[in-house]
């Protein structure tokens, strides 16, 4: 174990920088204690208020600490595990034998480590031999995923280390708040800036990100895909392409330009509201250095039409030589803590470990030998997360459900609501009482990030290992112990091992020639090297050919040792395509697009438009940071941000209770008036749940590719309450 002076080496249990950070043991076993760790390159030692306050929910004042089963009677009441375990394989069990085997659902999270991922999209496919799995972080970046793999090949967030980003010239950050969202990673941004490089803010609202910007351009939600082909619009008529690389190394440049040209200058102004100067002025500031890079977050991603949002991005920066270059490139902020690792491995609903697709025969036979199963018996793609849960008490009727909690996450939320409440039978994994939970049949309580060890992949493609430092309690079992327990119940006596680094190294088998292939990397690895960055193949043994099919998108294998000698291992690859991209030829691919409305526009019912984010202080659906009360001091609920002269038209007033409805809802929350918003707009965080849930006025429409829903942008009515 990576310990100094008993202090143990990890990371942070929220987003995707997975801040390093020392845990050490407080006087008694009372705890842990949050120490700086300075030598971990993303965050230096700094940590935002939820790293500094994560054991608070290691407390047994605020976590389950047994498992609850409910009575005839209705109420949850504690059970031992047994009686648990044994409702649980019963109710799935029954469900199959009743109405086959995809009447059974699974739903994963983006903070489950790669081994629990792993793990739950083999128990799914083995144990359960149903379809139907997906998980929360098709919320993330699926969008950027699909657009990744139309245009390189390959989808990892980060194609360069955050390292990288101060040393390039320009930055255009769209739809990103990490001042709010990833605070640690803000010295990047104002590194740039000192290194004479420029920051482009795209977001409705004046965030502290935007604040600190060199030029910020704040669209109407839902119009970043106009704004994207009328920045390529200027960069065609300025003359500032750049041919080389497009003949070079891209293909479909006619076709995409064709697209752009269609989106003129005071087009776009008037689709998004972003004056011409300013979209000259981006242009010019994006195309004078040599080397620039676009990054996006949820807010283009998070669009009925995401992945061609995120495709024109991707466009700017090939037609201006910005991509597969040191320095430049687009890039993807990844949001949940693995979200990146967490749909590598299988609990995507059409992928295989390693990245593999579900449809690939090639993969399936790859995997299913390493599973000592019949390819065949692998069932095929099923519903995405939103489709899926839509489906429950339809097509699906039970549900294992781990480290989610789609009650507060889901668009839609109260339909989803309703959904999960008629399911004939509900298992919930989790650490809290969270409010799906709460709806569960059965209630399974799980380690945390410090009472396990496993790793992670953060949104550079850095697979990190986090160390376990505390003994958990009593009435408390890891996931992996859970699959264990529930696979033997269910037949499967074999390949569900409860060793973190057991299932790791079936993970790396399962991975080995894969897109995201981690066969390479070990535990001693990743804590030697501070994490390795996949893909890292492992090295060929000594005198043998490596019998795998080479990846386009990896660096030479390594040279083959003299006999006798150990050959190099793979150094893992930190910065992707900058020979050849992923794909087949090894050119990245110009995707045409075209702007298209959001799936609601304002009319005269619903004249305004919402958009949803992050607070600082809390963490996606809140269920662990609700029960932190540093962190309820400083973001208590649910707030309305809206524009002074909206304000005035309709007679709010700061503080008072405000009421924001859609087709689907309506919530009400206290006005927070601001002129750091579009008059047209408003914004709700999304933690809480009750009567201020921002999810319950959400739009579920889906892009077409990556089936995202639209949280983004919807139309709403405000009133005073």
């Amino acid at each position: 174990m990576h310990t100094s002076e008993s202090a143990t080496a990890t990371h942070c249990p929220y987003c995707a920088l997975q801040c390093g950070m020392n845990l050490r043991p407080e006087p008694g076993g009372a705890g842990v204690t949050v120490e700086e760790r300075a030598d971990f390159p993303v965050n230096l030692g700094a940590l935002c208020g939820k790293g500094r306050t994560a054991p608070a929910v290691l407390s047994s004042r605020v976590r389950l600490t047994e498992p609850l089963v409910r009575t005839h009677a209705g109420r949850l009441e504690p059970a031992t595990w047994e009686e648990a375990l044994d409702a649980v394989a019963e109710g799935l069990a029954r469900t199959r034998r009743s109405y086959g085997a995809d009447a059974v659902g699974v739903f994963g999270g983006g903070g489950l480590t790669n081994e629990k991922a792993y793990a739950l999209g083999k128990f799914a496919r083995i144990a359960l031999r149903t379809s139907q799995i997906d998980y929360n972080g098709r919320f993330c970046m699926s969008s950027a995923a699909a657009a990744h793999q139309r245009a390189f090949g390959l989808d990892r967030g980060l194609p360069f280390p955050l390292e990288d980003i101060p040393r390039t010239g320009c930055v255009i950050l769209v739809g990103s708040n990490p001042a709010d969202t990833m605070p640690p990673a803000l010295r990047f941004f104002r590194e740039l800036r000192e290194n004479g490089g420029t920051l482009i803010v795209v977001d409705p609202r004046r965030t502290r990100t935007a604040e600190q910007a060199d030029l910020h351009l704040a669209p109407r939600p839902g119009t970043d895909l106009a704004l994207a082909l009328g920045l390529l619009h200027l960069v065609v008529a300025g003359g500032h392409t750049d041919e080389e690389f497009i003949s070079a190394r891209t293909t479909g440049w006619e076709e995409a330009r064709a697209g752009a040209m269609a989106h003129w200058p005071e087009l776009v102004e008037r689709i998004t509201g972003v004056p011409v100067p300013k979209l000259r002025e981006a242009v010019r500031l994006f195309c004078e250095p040599e080397s620039a890079m676009v990054l996006t977050a949820r807010g283009p991603e998070q669009q009925s039409k995401g992945t061609d949002t995120v495709g024109a991005w991707i466009n700017l920066c090939l037609a201006t030589g910005r991509a597969g270059r040191p320095l430049s490139g687009y890039g993807c902020l990844t949001g949940q803590g693995n979200g990146q690792g967490g749909r590598e491995h299988g609990q995507k609903a059409d992928q295989l470990p390693g990245y593999r697709k579900l449809t690939d025969p090639a993969a399936r036979a790859h995997v299913a030998g390493v599973w000592g199963i019949d390819p065949d018996d692998l069932p095929g793609p099923g519903r995405s997360a939103y489709e899926l849960l839509d489906a429950l008490g339809s097509d699906v009727k039970a549900l294992l459900l781990m480290g989610s909690n789609p009650v507060v996450s889901a668009p839609r939320a109260a339909h989803v609501e309703e959904r999960i409440r008629s399911l004939d039978f509900l298992a919930v994994a989790d650490v809290v009482l969270s409010e799906t939970a709460a709806l569960a049949d059965v209630v399974l309580p799980v380690t945390q990030w410090a009472e396990e060890t496993g790793t992670t992949t953060n949104l550079e493609g850095r697979v990190l290992l986090r160390r376990r430092a505390l003994t958990p309690p009593p009435g408390v079992r890891s996931d992996l112990e859970v699959l264990h327990g529930l696979a033997a119940r269910l037949g499967v006596e074999k390949g569900f091992p409860t060793a973190a680094e057991e299932v790791f190294d079936e993970l790396r088998r399962a991975s080995a020639g894969g897109p995201a292939d981690y066969s390479g990397i070990t535990y001693a690895r990743i804590e030697a090297e501070q994490g390795v960055f996949w893909p890292c193949p492992a090295a060929p043994r000594t005198g043998e050919p490596d019998a795998r099919e080479p990846d386009p998108s990896l660096p030479a294998p390594a040279a083959q040792a003299e006999p006798g000698a150990e050959p190099e291992p793979h150094p893992g690859t930190p910065r992707l395509f900058l020979d050849r991209f992923a794909t087949e030829d090894g050119r990245a691919r110009f995707v045409p697009v075209t702007h298209r409305d959001a799936a609601e526009v304002p009319d005269t019912e619903y004249p305004l438009l919402l958009t949803t984010g992050r607070v600082v202080a809390q963490y996606q659906s809140g269920a662990q940071t609700r029960r932190v009360d540093e962190l309820n001091e400083a973001a208590p609920g649910p707030f309305v941000e809206l524009h002074p002269r909206l304000a005035a038209r309709i007679g709010a007033v700061d503080g008072a209770p405000l009421a924001v409805t859609s087709r689907r809802g309506r919530a009400v929350a206290p006005a927070r008036i601001t002129d750091t918003i579009r008059a047209d707009t408003v914004f709700m965080p999304f933690h809480w749940p009750g009567e201020g849930r921002a999810n319950t006025l959400t739009n579920p429409a889906l892009d077409p590719v990556s089936r995202m829903p639209e949280f983004k942008v919807c139309a709403v009515r405000v009133e005073p309450a």
